[in-house]
């Protein structure tokens, strides 16, 4: 462990001092920003450029390797860190790599001719550098049970090539088998980091002595099957197949949920959160299995895993990564918090049940769920912004 003396000192201003605190910042403030501008874009009509893109497109790839991967890459640059005792990157380093991040944003709304090939470069710049970033401390140390992580991660930078080649008219369907790989490669990184994590919170965070149950041929059998869903939807037109598949995946979760439940979640915020995500996820599962056989609309399904399972539960990681990484108690949140939480997962019912409910007011539930979802990370921003730019409250260094 570092020793803090006169000759080290922690710097007030740490915002760079590790990988959480620029990207989360940006990713609390981007989930307004771009949630807005989609807001003026699809509801209002508003022309914003989107680098030749169309609407759709941006508001789908800005989601996934806008917001998402800022959540990613913060996660991943301080996780791999405790992992691995070796420290990431931080300084110019991290600055760098946030700023190629911040370009392609950008650079996608400039009204300018090269915009998209401008935002292609900074993006898959980005990409590359978080490889790098990540990988190093693991090889360094050989820790190879961390290999499967940098798998998904480079399977997300070729979700984003593919995008990006499809999108410059090198690749036909490349913009959609981009988009969908890049999200089901965030939910595999999800479903990863929660059967490692969440069971361990929620004995830890509970309070009652109860202690999850995981089961080793669950474990195997989901990420199988994750996987052949996955290439079934990209790439083999078999509704049944989808289907059959997406029902196995909802019942292998719905067993985990089960093995992993207890009433004194639902005391804890920073809990709750993250099993109410499980839950939308697992509900996803079986709208994806409904919309393969063309009984709801395909949209559900996805803002299913978007906004309730990707939305919700990058919000509660992020909400206690900042407490734990700044010296706080995990297990006093600020109050603020619920309030961000309910917002979200409202938002997550105004965009997936009501339009099942009261289809003919789609473009109402639409509005409403854009509304609560910026006002959700506009709160996050505000209660935790100054923690991510402030030092260490207990003046350790990161």
């Amino acid at each position: 462990m570092l020793q803090i003396d006169e000759r080290n000192p922690v710097p007030q201003f740490a915002l760079f001092e590790l990988g959480f605190r620029p990207f989360f910042s940006l990713a609390g403030l981007y989930g307004v920003i771009a949630m807005l501008l989609w807001m003026m874009l699809f509801l209002f009509a508003v022309q914003i450029p989107t680098a030749t893109l169309v609407p759709m497109d941006w508001h789908a790839h800005e989601m996934i390797f806008g917001y998402a991967m800022a959540v990613v890459a913060g996660f991943l640059l301080t996780a791999v860190s405790n992992w691995t005792g070796v420290p990431t990157w931080k300084g110019w380093r991290l600055a760098l790599l946030v700023s190629l991040w911040l370009l392609a944003r950008v650079a996608l709304l400039l009204p300018v001719e090269n915009a998209l090939l401008l935002a292609a470069a900074a993006d898959l710049l980005f990409g590359i550098g978080l490889v790098i970033g990540v990988s190093l401390p693991v090889l360094r140390v050989k820790m190879w049970k961390q290999v499967g992580i940098l798998v998904k991660l480079v399977l997300m930078f070729a979700a984003n090539l593919v995008f990006y080649t499809g999108a410059l008219g090198y690749m036909e369907q490349g913009t959609h088998i981009g988009l969908y790989l890049g999200i089901y490669m965030i939910l595999a990184l999800l479903f990863m980091m929660m059967r490692r994590v969440l069971p361990f919170f929620i004995e830890r965070g509970a309070g009652d002595g109860f202690k999850p149950r995981n089961r080793k041929w669950l474990d195997i059998s989901s990420i199988v099957l994750f996987a052949l869903w996955v290439l079934v939807d990209l790439f083999v037109s078999s509704r049944e197949l989808l289907a059959g598949l997406s029902l196995l995946l909802f019942v292998l979760h719905l067993v985990r949920l089960r093995d992993w439940h207890t009433p004194a979640i639902w005391k804890a915020p920073l809990l709750w959160s993250l099993y109410s995500a499980y839950i939308t996820l697992v509900i996803a599962f079986l709208l994806k299995a409904l919309s393969a056989w063309s009984l709801v609309s395909p949209s559900l399904a996805l803002h299913a895993f978007a906004v309730g399972g990707v939305g919700v539960m990058t919000l509660g990681m992020m909400s206690r990564v900042t407490l734990g990484h700044t010296g706080r108690d995990i297990f006093t949140p600020p109050k603020g918090v619920v309030i961000v939480f309910m917002l979200l997962l409202l938002g997550f019912l105004f965009r997936v049940a009501m339009p099942l409910i009261v289809v003919q007011e789609y473009i109402l539930w639409i509005g409403l769920s854009q509304i609560l979802w910026m006002s959700s990370f506009a709160g996050f921003s505000i209660i935790y912004l100054p923690q991510l730019v402030r030092a260490r409250v207990d003046g350790r260094p990161g």
